[in-house]
């Protein structure tokens, strides 16, 4: 791996190995099934290009994103798999959908018509269009009742469109206490019971319910943050322990000093020095992804493979490190440069993003997505 120093002393490290190695895992557990990335959001920050190719060279069948655009940067980058686009969107945007080859997700009947002309217009037929039926998650998607004639309306412009899948998504697939996804699933089976003709793909199943509920799987899965190797819930944790993390934080000690018992550290002065203490300032702040309440709410670094305290207010641009009492030279030593891991693993200590989540009372999801573009990216087959 180069030496990221060369951009800042802040960096994202991205395993693509890892990425592989988790698509290859939840490919056995969904099997036969076909697996489908979820990539959106800049690959859950991750790099939305460079995870698609690696979980395609695994054995990943298609990609899923949010966004016209996300799926047209893919398009862009040359990756040719199938590419959905989760939710409906403006039909602005339809004329980009057919250009790129994108398959748009459909759940009203007005945009059934107004995409079929679009095709009709672009001078292409049988175009791939998905219908998302709405279950229980009550966010988009149209309603058992609805979806038929959604359904209907797809098959009604047949000369243009291609209805190439149906599908809904599980509310509540992490927390297995909870019988919503059940519920969710009796209810798309009769929904896809109730159709004329079976399309080429039924799915559900998001990561949680990959790993946790075998009547989700149908035809694919739609991994997202399980392909990232981190847990969907604390409820799946213990499914999730072949997956491996693809994201490490990682900086280094930009500043060290000490300072003297009842010196405030930080904006507000929240934390105040007991003792004499060596304080490491870290190039790395909110505007870079770290939430601000982690240095009161228990959030840790590694340095020298030990965990160090993140004290005080997280500022924009730094945070600062209490790297112990100057005169135990054995446990306090610290030098300007010095690798700082807020993420991955550094000796035989582990920070995971989970952790920050429970500190936080979030989930990983918000944290490896709230990774700033100020950081750089390092991809490697190795951290």
């Amino acid at each position: 791996m180069n030496d990221p120093a060369a951009q800042r002393w802040a960096w994202a490290a991205i395993d693509l190995d890892a990425v592989a190695h988790n698509i290859s895992m939840l490919r056995r557990i969904a099997a036969p099934s076909a697996v489908w990335a979820v990539v959106k959001a800049n690959g859950y920050g991750h790099g939305a290009i460079e995870v698609a190719g690696a979980a395609l060279a695994a054995g990943a069948e298609g990609l899923c994103v949010a966004l016209v655009q996300e799926g047209v940067e893919l398009r862009r980058a040359g990756i040719d798999a199938p590419i959905l686009i989760l939710s409906q969107q403006p039909s602005a945007l339809f004329p980009t959908i057919i250009e790129h080859r994108l398959t748009p997700t459909l759940y009203q009947v007005g945009a059934v018509a107004a995409f079929a002309a679009a095709v009709d217009g672009a001078g292409r037929s049988g175009f791939p269009v998905q219908v998302k039926v709405d279950t229980g998650m009550h966010r988009v998607g149209a309603t058992p009742v609805d979806a038929l004639e959604v359904v209907a309306a797809v098959g009604a412009a047949a000369a243009t469109l291609h209805l190439a899948g149906v599908f809904t998504h599980l509310a509540c697939a992490d927390e297995l206490h909870r019988a919503e996804s059940d519920t969710q699933l009796d209810r798309f089976d009769d929904f896809v019971a109730s159709l004329d003709e079976r399309p080429p793909l039924v799915h559900a199943a998001n990561s949680a319910g990959a790993l946790a509920h075998r009547r989700a799987h149908h035809d694919l899965v739609r991994v997202g943050i399980a392909t990232y190797g981190l847990e969907p819930g604390p409820d799946v944790a213990a499914l999730c322990a072949d997956l491996r993390p693809a994201m490490a934080v990682k900086a280094r000690v930009g500043f060290a000093k000490v300072v003297a018992p009842g010196s405030a550290v930080s904006y507000g002065g929240r934390w105040t020095a007991e003792r004499p203490t060596i304080i490491a300032s870290i190039p790395i702040g909110y505007a870079d992804g770290v939430p601000r309440r982690l240095g009161v709410t228990g959030g840790e670094v590694l340095i020298g493979g030990r965990r160090r305290p993140i004290i005080g207010s997280v500022t924009m641009d730094h945070i600062m490190i209490d790297c112990g009492d100057p005169t135990d030279v054995a446990n306090s030593t610290v030098s300007i440069g010095d690798e700082v891991v807020l993420i991955g693993s550094q000796g035989n200590e582990q920070i995971r993003a989970e952790e920050w989540a429970a500190h936080l009372g979030t989930i990983p999801y918000e944290i490896v997505c709230g990774v700033s573009d100020r950081v750089p990216r390092v991809y490697s087959d190795r951290q």
